[in-house]
């Protein structure tokens, strides 16, 4: 997407709307009380207003009643008639219960340009004065969910080469927990689909599909890569019926690994638990930089945030964030946005040489395909194996810190239900951007130096400001009053607007 054809899509485009629901007729009781409450005008002159007014109020609650007792529930594997599938059985149903629902995406462009020429959407997630924990969150438009770049091929390689050497520490999906969490085997090959099917759409000349003769996906080619890729088969046993099929461990982890090639985003599966909480029950993290999917795999929502000392998680965002995620409907994604600043090893330093092409990929040559640690942030983090989580940023060895290696590493992370499972799927796209790069824009060194300031101590030692706050800001103060002295008052340049 070159550059200002985002600025246009988002003029054009409005956030979709909500998928129309069926609504089931009333059963035959509740009409018989329908009658009753007609007659009522024959004998109206007998009684009170208020009385009228008190047994029409009792016979609609009854009614109401006998009907919501009669309600079956039903589990996301056995779902019943056409009319039974609505939004509004979903917000009454029990926690760690789903009915799969219908859902086809609004109509969105297909982008044209050749992925070598789209360059990376220059997010700068950071604001002029006082820092304000809170979710961030903000309404997606549907053609945003998925954002590819011209590096994508240097994000393949990366992933590609920590499927293979990192195993389970990258890609897992954890059995059911009867009587705490289904599995997350149904939202994998689910979100396989998904992204194919929305890959190839907005991204026609980078993918494309084979499909069976009901629409399904059967194959994906990723072009740029040379890439084949075989889909297991659709979540659904029938796709004119919402019903869906037993998934086996083995599948579901191919389609996990297909869903991590396809994107340059790490994925994350949410499960809802009987006790109404969510559990990171699955996923593909290859490019984490500061956290290991090791140390999170399995823990509901609030453990993630609090065993990784989240500062003023607790006061702050427990309860929005659990209620946020109970209310999730499937029609409205979201997105937010953060950002670190990242320490890498000097060009200097780095190892040089190629990645073997006639051995499986190993741990031990990751620097070579990874030199700016966009998976593991070594050099500000330590070893990724000995990392202690939970602890702010500690490296092995005391880095050398200079403008030069230092840079922003910001996320763009959406959030979104899938309607089959009812998982929520959390989406983390990592860019990385020179600070050297940053002091040339317009206002950003003033504005990033401000925001640095503003951190209270726990955010600032949650970030690792220690590590290399003297550096940053002496750096970002002059490149700020070079442009003022040059350009002008810049300051209080607001650039694009949020997160640009």
């Amino acid at each position: 997407m070159k550059e200002g054809q985002r600025n246009v899509y988002n003029a054009q485009h409005q956030r979709s709307p909500n998928t129309p629901q069926d609504h089931p007729s009333p059963p035959m009781n509740q009409l018989f009380v329908w009658r009753q409450l007609l007659q009522l005008d024959a004998v109206k002159s007998h009684l009170q207003e208020t009385s009228v007014i008190a047994i029409i109020a009792l016979v609609l609650a009854f009614a109401w009643y006998r009907r919501r007792r009669g309600q079956p529930q039903v589990r996301s594997s056995s779902v019943q008639g056409e009319k039974s599938r609505t939004g509004k059985e979903n917000a009454e149903r029990e926690w760690g219960e789903w009915t799969p629902v219908k859902f086809t995406y609004p109509e969105f462009p297909a982008c044209t340009s050749n992925l070598s020429d789209i360059k990376p959407i220059p997010y700068r997630p950071f604001r002029w004065g006082q820092y304000h924990v809170t979710m961030g969150v903000r309404d997606m438009l549907w053609a945003d969910w998925i954002e590819l770049d011209n590096d994508f091929p240097t994000y393949y390689a990366i992933r590609n080469h920590r499927l293979h050497s990192q195993g389970e520490n990258v890609l897992r999906l954890l059995p059911d927990r009867p009587g705490v969490v289904q599995s997350a085997r149904h939202a994998a090959v689910e979100l396989a689909h998904e992204l194919s099917d929305f890959v190839t759409k907005r991204y026609p000349s980078t993918f494309t599909a084979t499909r069976d003769s009901s629409g399904i996906i059967k194959t994906m080619n990723i072009h740029p890569m040379n890439v084949h890729l075989e889909l297991p088969p659709s979540l659904l046993k029938d796709p004119s019926k919402l019903v869906l099929r037993e998934v086996g461990q083995e599948e579901a982890e191919e389609a996990m690994r297909i869903a991590a090639l396809l994107v340059q985003d790490d994925l994350a599966l949410m499960i809802e638990g009987t006790d109404g909480r969510y559990y990171f029950q699955g996923g593909a993290i290859c490019v984490p930089g500061f956290w290991r999917m090791r140390d999170k795999i399995g823990l509901p929502l609030d453990e993630i945030h609090t065993t990784g000392h989240v500062p003023q998680f607790q006061e702050k965002l427990q309860n929005s964030l659990e209620r946020f995620f109970k209310r999730l409907s499937v029609q409205k994604p979201v997105i937010r946005n953060n950002y670190f600043m990242q320490i890498v090893k000097p060009e200097n330093m780095r190892r040089n040489g190629t990645v073997p092409t006639d051995i499986p990929p190993r741990k031990e040559d990751e620097d070579l395909i990874d030199p700016l640690e966009l998976s593991w942030s070594t050099t500000t983090n330590g070893n990724e194996d000995n990392f202690v989580h939970g602890r702010p940023a500690h490296p092995d060895a005391e880095p050398i810190v200079e403008p030069g290696n230092l840079q922003l590493r910001t996320e763009r992370q959406t959030l979104r239900r899938l309607p089959l499972s009812g998982a929520i799927v959390f989406t983390i796209r990592t860019y990385l951007i020179p600070l050297t790069e940053l002091g040339k824009e317009p206002g950003v060194p003033a504005r990033l130096a401000s925001a640095v300031r503003s951190w209270p101590e726990g955010i600032g030692r949650y970030k690792g400001r220690k590590n290399y706050e003297q550096v940053l800001l002496e750096y970002l103060d002059t490149c700020a009053e070079e442009q003022r002295r040059v350009g002008g008052e810049l300051d209080n340049h607001q650039g694009r607007g949020y997160p640009f």
